[in-house]
């Protein structure tokens, strides 16, 4: 992200050479007192994407002027690599968003002028688009020149696919940023845009809550006075009969209609700067105790499975005196070396946060490891102060990042230490940023010793915890599936604190456990469930089951589990017909992640195919599948099928049709080289190559001579010249060597002599 800052502030820079009429229009400014915005996203020097940016890809600054008034500047030598990004004006900005359930799907749409290349020049330009909290990307379709391109999958190897395109057309600049490259735009041009996500909804203290980064800085503003239009559609859908109530929101939202369990507000205004505030919305569902329902919806006509979707939904209400689980907890360190610096500083910082927020009922243990493995103490101990700071001084002491990786070998001592637990709920807590070869035998035990338990125990549930793109998350994932656990990622180390906060906090609240369902197994042939075993309730987190069915096959189900008082819960609910609810867009994630996970354990090649065909008959991104960028009149093409994939790929060189691989999409299935070589692992690309001094001349910053003496920089700046440099540079290289060949014959012929 550095590196993109970086880039953009040149960009800052090098727009300089755009000059403007006198009648430039300056937006007014927001006195401090009256910027309500919770971030300073709107300050100038902030150039990190707080909203949906588009960005000049610029490599040739020659080019950069002002399309309707040119200002004939001298000539500039030279290009710019990396490129420099220079933020395009907006025109127009609207926001729908559906929120159903526990998920939200963002559908934006935006113009933006091509303000600062002459209209003899073109460039690529770049979306990015910082979504919310788990946004997933979806689909994305652009307007420019009369020419239209949209997102598709391709269900072709990647190796053969980059082959024909260029290297980079978007992809994730940091978890949750995307990035989309439009090729070749005209100066002048006008670039409408329509990018979709589904992000999750926030729910703490029982209230769901949406926010979406909608603070656009100054210089995303026209110069040339025009109407600005801000709109943003809002429908809420909760699948339920109670009423829902608004707690706030972010900006002047009117109510547009209200029935049973739903709401749609909406805002519309003319202004005269656009949104210096993050969109947000919070509301709660009036309901003292659990609820829920079930959910049924026929397919589309063009769904490749003509199965019904159901989904089954459990909230925990907003009755705050429920009483969870007592619980023992093992917290599981990875230490290894590529650990080292921020990640084991933030991992023993908030891991003493976490077991200071025990409550003197718990019971917890530590366990570091490496290749080796270190133990606070053997057995349980409670959770009293004097523990906790004996706890916390043997962390500081004993977290040294150092040596290898061994997961199976803690993992077996933590279920041994929570083999005696009873009447609570036993927890194991893995955090690692690394990958090992036995992982698949690491599932096979602990599915070995779960099933090995007596019928009705409360067996630990493993909750994970990935650090960086080096850890297989499928593994960590598939852990947290088989033991009714939970899983998060920190991809950047910022993140760590807060994330594992979140998931400690909602891991430790479990309300009732070992839930079933009756007709789920009773079914089982023409029931396909994603989620099994089924997660625990947890307080403040909501219980999302979906899956296909065939026909009528669920008219009712019957969820059944055990209370903290170790008493029998059970809950009945009657399927509701729905056509209000994107149910396949809702669930989708949780369905293609889980196959994943399954087809990664199983090795199972039809479970891979199952994948592509979901990813492309719902252009959805997966860990089998490519995302390109085509023009529309490519998105016509026929899919390659069997045999015919050397045919497709020889009509995709044709200049005419060639898609543009989106990079970036998938985190893979773990590095176990990189792991074993104790790589620090981050969300961070490869820092580029210098600048040469004829750029920051161009945007009018001086180099020193002293700079370019080094070997690297006399060939970064011999590859950044131009012709005439080049040809006086070989001429006079070809001088000195005829001089050098006459010192040499003279020397001979005089010894000679």
């Amino acid at each position: 992200m550095d590196e993109f800052i970086q880039a953009v502030d040149d960009g800052m820079r090098l727009s300089k050479r755009v000059c403007y009429s006198k009648d430039r229009y300056v937006p007014p400014k927001i006195s401090p007192g009256m910027d309500k915005s919770t971030t300073s996203s709107s300050a100038p020097e902030n150039l990190q994407p707080t909203a949906p940016i588009v960005y000049a890809v610029i490599y040739d600054p020659e080019i950069v002027d002002n399309p309707d008034l040119p200002s004939y500047q001298p000539h500039v030598y030279g290009r710019t690599d990396p490129p420099a990004l220079i933020p395009l004006q907006m025109i127009a900005i609207g926001l729908e968003v559906e929120c159903s359930l526990d998920s939200a799907v963002v559908t934006m749409k935006g113009s933006w002028r091509v303000h600062c290349v002459m209209r003899s020049g073109a460039c690529d330009c770049r979306l990015v688009v910082p979504m919310g909290e788990q946004g997933s990307f979806l689909d994305a379709e652009a307007e420019v020149s009369k020419q239209s391109y949209s997102t598709q999958y391709l269900n072709i190897d990647e190796n053969e696919v980059v082959s024909t395109t260029r290297n980079e057309y978007g992809g994730f600049l940091k978890p949750y940023t995307f990035s989309l490259i439009i090729p070749k735009v005209s100066g002048g041009s006008i670039i409408e845009l329509k990018a979709s996500w589904v992000q999750k909804l926030l729910y703490k203290d029982d209230e769901f809550s949406i926010q979406i980064p909608f603070s656009f800085p100054e210089f995303t503003h026209p110069v040339v006075k025009v109407t600005l239009r801000e709109k943003i559609k809002l429908n809420i859908n909760t699948g339920t009969t109670m009423d829902v109530s608004c707690q706030a929101a972010s900006h002047a939202f009117k109510e547009v209609s209200r029935q049973s369990g739903s709401l749609s507000v909406s805002y519309e205004a003319d202004v005269l700067r656009w949104s210096s505030v993050d969109f947000h919305f919070s509301y709660t569902v009036d309901s003292s105790s659990l609820y829920g329902g079930l959910m049924l919806q026929s397919p589309t006509p063009s769904d490749f499975d003509q199965r019904a979707f159901f989904c089954l939904y459990i909230f925990s209400g907003n009755n705050k005196q429920k009483k969870v689980f007592r619980n023992n907890v093992v917290f599981v360190v990875d230490i290894s070396k590529s650990m080292c610096g921020h990640p084991i500083e933030s991992i023993t910082l908030t891991l003493s946060k976490t077991i200071s927020k025990l409550s003197p009922e718990d019971s917890f243990s530590i366990i570091a490891f490496n290749d080796e493995m270190s133990i606070f103490s053997s057995s349980l101990i409670l959770a009293t102060s004097e523990n906790i700071t004996d706890a916390t001084e043997w962390m500081n002491n004993s977290f040294i990042a150092s040596g290898g990786t061994n997961i199976i070998e803690p993992l077996d001592k933590a279920f041994d230490m929570l083999s005696d637990s009873i009447n609570v709920v036993p927890h194991i807590f893995l955090i690692t940023d690394g990958s090992v070869e036995d992982e698949k035998i690491i599932c096979s035990s602990i599915i070995t010793r779960l099933e090995k338990a007596n019928k009705g125990t409360i067996t630990p549930r493993i909750s994970t915890f990935g650090l960086g793109l080096y850890c297989n998350h499928y593994f960590l994932r598939t852990l947290a599936m088989i033991s009714r656990g939970q899983y998060d990622a920190a991809f950047d180390a910022e993140s760590i604190d807060s994330k594992f906060q979140s998931l400690t906090e909602k891991a430790m609240s479990p309300l009732v456990v070992n839930i079933t369902v009756e007709k789920f197994h009773d079914l089982h042939d023409a029931l396909e469930v994603y989620h099994l075993p089924i997660p625990d309730i947890l307080h403040g987190n909501p219980l999302i089951i979906s899956g296909r069915c065939q026909g009528d096959a669920l008219d009712s189900v019957k969820v059944k589990g055990v209370l903290s008082d170790m008493t029998d819960f059970s809950i009945e609910f009657k399927v509701q017909h729905t056509k209000e609810i994107s149910l396949d867009r809702v669930s989708y994630r949780q369905h293609i992640d889980g196959l994943t996970a399954q087809a990664w354990l199983s090795d199972n090649k039809q479970l891979e195919e199952k994948v592509k065909n979901l990813s492309k008959s719902r252009n959805l991104a997966s860990e089998y599948c490519n995302m390109a960028f085509c023009r529309k009149d490519e998105t016509s093409l026929p899919l390659p099928q069997e045999g015919t994939k050397s045919r497709f790929l020889k009509h995709l060189r044709t200049e005419e049709y060639q898609p543009l691989l989106v990079e970036g999409l998938k985190i893979g299935f773990g590095d176990i080289l990189s792991t074993a070589e104790n790589h620090p692992t981050w969300f961070t690309n490869i820092k580029p190559p210098a600048k040469s001094a004829v750029f920051k001349k161009a945007i009018g910053c001086c180099s020193s001579l002293i700079d370019c003496c080094c070997c690297p920089c006399c060939m970064t700046m011999c590859s950044r010249m131009n012709n005439q440099c080049s040809i006086a540079l070989t001429q006079l290289c070809g001088y000195a060597a005829c001089l050098g060949c006459f010192a040499c014959c003279s020397a001979l012929c005089s010894n000679d002599n």
